[in-house]
């Protein structure tokens, strides 16, 4: 038996044999008037300071097992599988830090044996933000993006957890990349963007999970789940100076605008992004931009497409060149009238494609939702698993 392990031998009940008439040692053998002879069982995971971030696995000496159960002190049971030769047992999912175990097991006999181990506080704990809510419903190009705070070493191992299931099939994949934040990110991102009245759950089982060098362990799990609604999308030409919104593939609107200045960092950012958020009427001040005190404005209905601070806003100062020219400081602009009919129409995740000539080209792929400027291909390469970790949900 490994060195390490906890060796359990206890008498059990329900079973043929004569009585032992002794009473329990010290070693837990014995049984007093209980019946039959010893089961024992070893425990990878020992004493009350065991060190969390692997899988249980216990061991019988002789005979097979036919039932083993793990629970933690909240009631809840890790599950796992028997061996094929029924003298071991695997957790499928690692012991969780700061946490109280009992194991139970029980041989093709029907003798049982049990024991206990603890598992202690993780020296440091990951954790996970998550950019939709339960309960949203988001527009046709909103990925599932996971932000962590600390670094993730172990990516495979992270990513293995991670499930996304869908009402409809839907492919997709899994990427990694450096957030505008400069933390790791994960996004499960569609091959195309997603049908209209597509039901999707994220499942992150997370508990128990070792980040790797510097990240610490995670200790709990995650999940969400939302809805996709309308197949709303817009396209702005900066040749045009227009914006065009269609919903279900018909044009229902199309708006006069004026986008960044062309050349130079007034420029817009160009190709497909994402609408991030609807905020309202916030304060833009050039300074927190880099482009120095060329404004500092309150401005409605603002509508965020970058971390970096690209918007669609209303920006009735800018009014004669609606439809003209290029001349704002990078955001698309249009009159308070079309962004605040704009606005209301709109929801979190439609997809916002910039085209024309005069951008300064494809913002980062951490800044703001990058990835629908990727193949299919290209993002699947992005996964941390073999084969580009396609999925179907």
């Amino acid at each position: 038996m490994l060195a390490g392990t906890a060796l359990l031998a206890l008498a059990l009940s329900a079973c043929g044999g004569g009585d032992s008439g002794g009473k329990a040692g010290a070693d837990g053998k014995g049984g007093g008037t209980e019946k039959g002879p010893d089961m024992a069982i070893s425990v990878n995971l020992t004493g009350d300071q065991v060190k969390a971030g692997e899988p249980v696995k216990v061991t019988l000496a002789d005979g097979k097992f036919s039932l083993v159960k793990v629970t933690d002190g909240k009631g809840g049971e890790l599950a796992g599988q028997i061996s094929a030769d029924g003298r071991t047992w695997t957790s499928e999912r690692n012991a969780s830090p700061g946490t109280d175990y009992k194991v139970e097991a029980q041989n093709t006999a029907s003798q049982s044996a049990s024991t206990q181990f603890k598992t202690s506080p993780a020296d440091k704990v990951n954790k996970v933000s998550i950019n939709i809510p339960k309960g949203s419903t988001v527009g046709v190009a909103m990925p599932v993006s996971l932000v962590f705070d600390n670094p993730v070493k172990n990516k495979a191992e992270v990513e293995k957890q991670l499930k996304v299931t869908t009402s409809n099939n839907t492919e997709g994949s899994w990427g990694w990349f450096k957030d505008y934040s400069g933390k790791d990110r994960v996004d499960w991102r569609p091959k195309d963007y997603w049908k209209s009245g597509t039901d999707v759950k994220v499942d992150m089982k997370l508990n128990g999970v070792d980040s790797g060098s510097g990240g610490g362990l995670f200790a709990r799990d995650y999940n969400t789940e939302f809805k996709i609604g309308k197949d709303r999308r817009m396209e702005v030409s900066l040749d045009t100076k227009k914006m065009t919104v269609t919903e279900d593939g018909q044009t229902v609107k199309t708006i006069p605008v004026s986008a960044g200045t062309p050349g130079g960092q007034k420029a817009s950012w160009s190709g497909k992004m994402v609408l991030m958020a609807k905020e309202g009427t916030i304060r833009m001040d050039s300074q927190t931009v880099g482009l120095g005190d060329s404004y500092d404005k309150m401005v409605d209905y603002s509508m965020r497409l970058t971390w970096s601070g690209m918007y669609a806003h209303a920006a009735p100062w800018n009014s004669a060149n609606f439809g003209r020219v290029n001349s704002s400081s990078g955001c698309v602009g249009m009159s308070d009238a079309e962004a605040k009919s704009f606005y209301e129409r709109v929801q979190v995740g439609d997809p916002f494609e910039v085209v024309g000539s005069g951008s300064k080209g494809n913002a980062e792929l951490g800044n703001g939702y990058g990835e629908w400027n990727l193949s299919w291909d290209q993002w699947k390469a992005k996964s941390a698993l073999a084969g580009g970790g396609s999925q179907q949900g």
